[in-house]
């Protein structure tokens, strides 16, 4: 059996298992910018990964500019749009917290960022950082869309899960695992494994890391922080008329923030 190390290094076994909602979460976004933003059609991806989302706004017709740490993913986003499309996208190579695009400074109208990378910013600083270089580059009533798992620092098992994709005649399962939350580092362990087994071929590809953690208080008192508000909260559902109340116990959520003007 092969064994790797980075699973960002493999767009196209990464979008087996986290590429399957792409049109739901595009309805789910321009819903939200319909109802809650501007309506407007300028789109920004922080971490936009092998751009499954770019290519799905450049398809709709929206303008959507996009950048990645990850230049084999970045690739890969070029690679999948059409030449048609091409022109109302603009990609780069930035971390979260250093991106600056002064050429749509206050004019984007929806920011989104759904599957837990916020979580990647490994201190407050950075954090807000993020936040506040995404606010800079928000219109007024533009929206920043920030989905990640809120942390439950009470509990004493690992959390898991498991999902099964395929890529050609490859089956890609992967199986994900949080360890336990350390609420003075404000961190917990992940790890990430990826099988890929296909005729001739068998790879596992194990990638650790940590991600920090957040409870709805820490999560709120930082968007404060960075200059933003809470519009509305959802899960993942992307339930655009189901909004989760502030007493919900649903861990996943999905922020939709507003600059606090």
């Amino acid at each position: 059996m092969e064994r790797r190390s980075d699973w960002y290094t493999h767009p196209k076994y990464y979008e087996a298992i986290f590429g399957t909602d792409t049109e739901k979460e595009m309805d789910f976004l321009l819903a939200v910018n319909e109802r809650l933003g501007t309506g407007g059609s300028l789109l920004l991806e922080p971490a936009c990964g092998a751009g499954r989302l770019v290519e799905e706004a450049a398809r709709r017709g929206m303008k959507v500019v996009g950048y990645d740490i990850s230049e084999p993913m970045l690739e890969h986003a070029r690679r999948r749009l059409k030449p048609a499309w091409r022109r109302r996208v603009r990609l780069f190579q930035s971390r979260m917290e250093s991106f600056s695009a002064p050429e749509v400074q206050g004019q984007v109208d929806l920011a989104f960022n759904l599957v837990s990378t916020f979580r990647y910013l490994d201190s407050e600083k950075a954090a807000r950082d993020h936040l506040e270089s995404t606010r800079r580059l928000l219109k007024p009533e533009g929206l920043y869309v920030l989905g990640f798992h809120l942390t439950e620092y009470t509990r004493d098992t690992f959390e898991r899960e498991r999902w099964v994709g395929r890529v050609g005649r490859d089956t890609v399962i992967c199986n994900t695992r949080e360890g336990l939350p350390d609420r003075r580092l404000r961190r917990s362990p992940m790890r990430n494994r990826l099988r890929i087994r296909g005729p001739g071929k068998d790879m596992l590809v194990e990638t650790d890391w940590f991600f920090r953690t957040y409870d709805l208080a820490q999560a709120r008192r930082l968007f404060r922080s960075a200059g933003l508000r809470v519009r509305a909260m959802y899960d993942f559902d992307y339930r655009l008329d189901s909004p989760v109340g502030r007493g919900s116990n649903r861990l996943d959520r999905i922020f939709v923030l507003q600059p606090a003007g």
